[in-house]
């Protein structure tokens, strides 16, 4: 449980917050506790004194470790995790490994993120790969019932589900999916950009073979970063990325090369040291607080927010599905969200926008061309959401006239 004096060492913890700004973006890039950036600047600090390669091999066990860290985040072994820039490289990653041909079928849903359906659709385009999306339920969210029959019709060579969509707060039945899929056999993929850090992952109640993620959500980890998680099974199989650099494989003879060990061998040559040590910092901060306890706590603010602005005449929360999280999407009537981000972020309140070209299927269902989109988190208090609802009862009233 997050109390008030637990409350308020982690508002200290969070220079932005201790100052008084509100921030309501986590869904888009968190703050970033003390422990992280102190992370961050230790490592460019030794870089700064001894060169970049000098401080990754002094850094190393400490580099290793954060492998250990993201594999407790996910219930995982260290071996399965690889490092990569963000949850995008990592899907684009897998789909590389599956490397379907003409014909293959990618099964997803209506509300994967708008990255993956243009890397689907460029697949179908280039590759001549079919795009099946499984329908919704009516209360919204995927229809485990209908995606298992397009699983059995379709014989796919991935399912791919995000697990929180970007533009609203539902929260898809992943390790529904996965059962669905480990029955069939067939290789799964969940994208969890918006699902770590705030709440509870275990790769293996999920069933998943893949699980994407970056760290500058929830998680509160520095941007341009990211993890992938390999099942065993995935990499018995002989899972590796099409094109493998000299850290995912080793040239052996003039025509041949072996890939690495491990999920590694998705990863780069090149990657940011320092920034990788922010996120194993950040995923011990998170473990440190408690994945259940954030999860109650950011869950809680977010449902607290949506009956606030459903009470609020000119606001139409949109988010559908039978379990929400700590997204809250809404239309304003009247206003455009990318206006009123820049008129809630010059009263000191952040927040973000969602267009169309976000979540095309989605958003057209819900009958929006933009939205906005808050999404507190474990830091943030009940008297920062009714800050917010009381700025957009003010917007509303001055666009009124």
């Amino acid at each position: 449980m997050i109390d008030d004096a637990a409350l308020a060492r982690l508002r200290a913890d969070t220079p932005a917050a201790a100052r008084g700004r509100i921030h309501l973006n986590n869904a888009g890039a968190a703050l970033v506790p003390r422990p992280v950036r102190a992370a961050v600047d230790e490592h460019l600090d030794l870089e700064d004194t001894i060169g970049g390669y000098e401080a990754a091999d002094a850094r190393r066990d400490r580099i290793d470790e954060v492998y250990a860290s993201v594999g407790r985040l996910l219930n995982a072994a260290a071996e399965n995790v690889a490092l990569v820039e963000n949850a995008t490289t990592a899907v684009a990653l897998v789909l590389s490994a599956v490397d379907p041909g003409p014909g293959d079928a990618i099964v997803t849903t209506q509300d994967d993120y708008a990255s993956n359906q243009i890397m689907y659709l460029s697949l179908a385009r280039r590759r001549g790969v079919r795009v099946v999306r499984a329908p919704d339920l009516p209360e919204g969210g995927v229809d485990p019932a209908a995606l298992a029959e397009a699983v059995r019709r379709e014989a796919p060579v991935l399912v791919s589900l995000t697990w929180i969509p970007t533009n609203s707060g539902l929260v898809q039945p992943a390790a529904e999916v996965g059962a669905i899929c480990r029955e069939r056999g067939v290789p799964y993929m969940v994208d969890a950009c918006q699902a770590v850090g705030q709440m509870p992952i275990d790769v293996g109640a999920l069933g998943c073979d893949y699980l994407a993620a970056s760290g500058r959500k929830f998680l509160r980890g520095p941007r341009g970063t990211g993890f992938l998680y390999v099942s065993p099974a995935a990499l018995e199989k002989g899972a590796t990325p099409l094109l493998p650099d000299m850290r995912g494989a080793t040239w052996t003879d003039p025509d041949a090369y072996a890939p690495a060990s491990g999920a590694r061998r998705f990863e780069n040559w090149e990657y940011a040291h320092a920034l990788s040590l922010g996120l194993g910092a950040a995923v011990e901060y998170a473990l440190a607080v408690g994945l259940a306890d954030i999860r109650e706590r950011a869950w809680g603010l977010a449902a607290d927010l949506r009956e606030r602005l459903a009470r609020v005449r000119g606001v139409r929360v949109l988010d559908r599905g039978p379990e929400l999280c700590a997204i809250v999407t809404a239309r304003i009537d009247g206003l455009d969200a990318e206006a009123v981000v820049q008129a809630l972020r010059a009263e000191g309140i952040n927040t973000s926008a969602v267009v169309r070209s976000t979540a095309v299927i989605d958003m057209d269902r819900k009958g929006a061309t933009t939205a906005l989109r808050i999404s507190p988190h474990y830091y943030n208090t009940s008297a920062e959401i009714r800050a917010l609802t009381h700025e957009v009862e003010a917007l509303l009233e001055e666009a009124g006239g």
